[in-house]
């Protein structure tokens, strides 16, 4: 892990975080964007190669130092407008058949870059405060993830396998495929919006009080805690199985774990005993008859089963029996100045009206490349992903591309495809092809540049 976990050098690193900016909606996915992205996804596997090895402090202090927390969360926003305002404009544009979907495909992945790496750092306290008043559009960003969650009923197909790459990448008909891809992601972005908003709520003492207010008043993060609870969208049964999903794919559940408490099951308890057991939380929160019937809810879920895996919950047990008998004081209204997000109102204002002009324009200079810019993008894309390091960040083995069984076997030339046999690679191979030969080209111009280098 030592040799692996030294993705970038402390100079290297220090040059990427101090070089973080926010730039326009309209620059989504030129050059400058691009370098940025890829900036952002080497410091994202820096930290979750350092905070394997407990040697994260060094990310954390350029992040807070350089007070770039607040430009990640704009870029975070920033991106998710460009998702639901431009991507569904530029999907639709008739003129609009590209020789590569894969340059789309990065921003929409750029989302699911972020979030990871806030998932990530945000575990520190001194992150949390760095965000300072952007902690609000953090939160609100957090909210419209989880909404989302509970809005997906339990019986919705998730996706059972998504690919680093997509798999058409040369492709000019795979718009549908990337819209779909985008959906994969998104559930995937509002499970880590989850670990992150639980992060928050462990530093609710340190919280600005406009921060508090969001969560349980504006919103009313409990009950849609709670909501997540009872629906668990992470879970659900296929052909008489259950499945939960957890780093990042499904798997089915023996018999003997069903009751086992996976790590978003963890969060969900863990964020709703931070905010509802904390004594500012508690005096903020309105306990009404709608809210008080919502909470004691819980008490069906805190089996002793539960509380063996989760023993803090017993104190939250303890809180429910109470809250059963009583009638709750209501909330102390206090007279402040009240905070809001400002950072997504600020860039659907400033770009209202414009969303058409923006596809367009992108269109035209960001997503239509030429042969070799799109051999140029893929061979940076290569280099971004060293496959030592991707190997390292993989929880579990790889899969078959074809049939999704355990696999064994690499593709020899792009190296980015598994198989479990021979039949099943020759099987794929048409669907394989192009992508296989656009990163086979990238991997060998790599070792032609390493050759070459003084």
């Amino acid at each position: 892990m030592a040799e692996v976990a030294a993705v970038l050098l402390p100079g290297e690193a220090e040059a990427l975080v101090q070089a973080l900016r926010s730039g326009p909606l309209r620059n989504t996915g030129d050059r400058g964007w691009l370098r940025q992205h890829e900036a952002i996804e080497k410091l994202n596997m820096q930290a979750i190669l350092s905070a394997s090895s407990g040697q994260e402090q060094l990310l954390i202090e350029l992040l807070v130092n350089y007070a770039k927390i607040p430009t990640l969360i704009e870029e975070l926003i920033s991106v998710e407008i460009w998702k639901h305002k431009v991507f569904p404009v530029l999907c639709q544009l008739e003129d609009f058949k590209p020789k590569s979907t894969f340059p789309i495909y990065l921003v929409l992945y750029h989302e699911a870059s972020i979030v990871n790496l806030l998932e990530t750092v945000f575990f520190h306290k001194e992150i949390c405060e760095s965000a300072e008043d952007t902690i609000l559009d953090l939160i609100d960003y957090s909210y419209r993830k989880l909404t989302l969650l509970a809005a997906w009923s339990t019986n919705r197909e998730f996706p059972t396998h998504e690919k680093l790459v997509p798999e058409d990448l040369t492709n000019a008909s795979s718009m549908q495929e990337l819209q779909k891809q985008a959906e994969m992601m998104e559930f995937k972005i509002s499970l880590r919006a989850l670990s992150v908003l639980r992060f928050i709520t462990d530093q609710v003492d340190s919280l600005p009080l406009s921060a508090l207010t969001r969560m349980l008043n504006t919103h009313n993060v409990p009950c849609l805690l709670i909501e997540l609870l009872e629906h668990c969208p992470w879970s659900c049964c296929e052909a008489g199985k259950l499945k939960k999903f957890e780093n990042g794919m499904w798997h089915v559940v023996p018999p003997e774990d069903h009751v086992k408490m996976t790590k978003l099951d963890g969060q969900v308890w863990i964020a709703l005993y931070n905010l509802l057991l904390s004594p500012e939380c508690q005096r903020k929160y309105n306990l009404d008859g709608f809210n008080k019937s919502q909470l004691l809810k819980l008490r069906a879920f805190l089996t002793d089963v539960l509380i063996d895996q989760l023993p803090n919950l017993v104190e939250m047990q303890r809180f429910l029996s109470h809250l059963a008998v009583t009638e709750p004081v209501p909330p102390k209204k206090d007279l402040i100045l009240e905070q809001v997000p400002v950072i997504r109102d600020r860039i659907i204002r400033e770009n209202s009206g414009k969303w058409q002009a923006i596809a367009k324009h992108q269109v035209k200079h960001m997503f239509s490349p030429s042969e070799d810019e799109l051999k140029d993008l893929a061979c940076r894309w290569a280099q971004t992903y060293n496959l030592d390091v991707m190997e390292a960040l993989v929880p579990e083995k790889p899969k078959c591309g074809l049939c999704g069984s355990e696999a064994t076997k690499r593709c020899s030339r792009c190296q980015n495809e598994w198989y479990c046999k021979r039949e099943c690679q020759v099987q794929h191979w048409q669907k394989h092809k192009k992508a296989c030969n656009l990163m086979a080209d990238a991997l060998k111009k790599i070792k032609e540049d390493l050759k070459v280098q003084p």
